[in-house]
């Protein structure tokens, strides 16, 4: 199945336009599609995309500077999603963002789809094929050099797991992003407490994790990561950093807007298990839409 970009939304709303309520709704919509995915594949990780709804709908519908007409423009941001699984959430905010047809979504993880359960360059918008837990900082710092040889100002956004930060690379990763200065990266790291089957403080405990990325050499701003006041700040706190990398240490909930997924380490990698629990989760997912 071809993907090609712009064949999605046009994207003609002026980013600054969209209000705090406009971004809570593009958070709902990515939230229903994540489910609609992972059901209709009977497979995927809808924990981790339902965590980050908020934060994707932040980025690429006000913070970040992207073309879904033009997406390899030299001079856009880029955001690389380091724990790739997270595929759903990302293959649906780059839907509605207008980077290829909604309609393709229903091709997540089946045959003749480009859209794989782990995400994968070959989509538009996507910045780097990811899964491989602990490699995606360390793209993003490459990028971030690139950005600064080449004497160009965008920035670079990269999404961590907190099970991922267990890995030796991304702590290697964050001693290079402090050494040259990278100001312009910015990663978040989506503390919702849980790893594959189990919480981080029974898997492995991360103690403070802010203290350990300051002391890397990191500016760390800490958030509630539902709170899109706080988002928008974070973000834009990080954009004033002279001369550090920024951490955004985003508290969330796993499975966030599903009730029976919230904070249950099964939804880390199960789709809904039936059309009853598939109903209830976009019934509550609607529900967000009245609040």
């Amino acid at each position: 199945m071809n993907l090609r970009a712009g064949d999605g939304n046009s994207g003609e709303k002026i980013m600054e336009q969209y209000s705090v309520s406009d971004l809570k709704n593009i958070a709902t919509a990515i939230r229903k599609k994540v489910i609609e995915m992972v059901y209709s594949a009977r497979s995927g990780h809808p924990g981790g995309s339902l965590s980050i709804a908020d934060i994707l709908a932040v980025l690429y519908f006000r913070e970040m500077n992207v073309d879904p007409l033009n997406p390899n423009d030299p001079d856009r941001d880029r955001l690389v999603m380091s724990k790739g699984h997270a595929s759903p959430g990302l293959y649906a905010a780059l839907s509605l963002r207008g980077f290829f047809p909604e309609i393709l979504l229903e091709g997540f993880r089946k045959l003749n789809s480009k859209l794989e359960g782990h995400v994968h360059k070959g989509v538009p918008g996507v910045e780097a094929s990811t899964g491989s837990l602990g490699q995606g900082l360390g793209i993003g710092v490459g990028m971030a050099i690139a950005c600064k040889l080449d004497t160009k100002s965008y920035r670079v956004f990269v999404i961590l797991g907190d099970g991922e930060i267990e890995e030796g690379n991304i702590w290697e990763s964050m001693m290079a992003a402090s050494k040259y200065k990278l100001n312009n990266l910015i990663a978040i790291l989506d503390r919702n407490n849980i790893q594959l089957d189990g919480f981080t403080k029974d898997v492995m405990p991360l103690g403070d994790i802010g203290e350990m990325v300051r002391s890397f050499g990191w500016n760390v701003i800490e958030i509630d990561g539902h709170d899109y006041d706080q988002i928008i700040s974070a973000v834009e706190e990080a954009k004033l950093s002279r001369d550090k990398p920024s951490l955004i240490l985003a508290h969330t909930i796993k499975g966030k807007g599903v009730s029976y997924m919230e904070n249950n380490p099964k939804y880390h990698g199960a789709p809904p298990a039936s059309e009853e629990e598939y109903r209830k989760a976009l019934d509550d997912l609607s529900g967000e839409d009245e609040e």
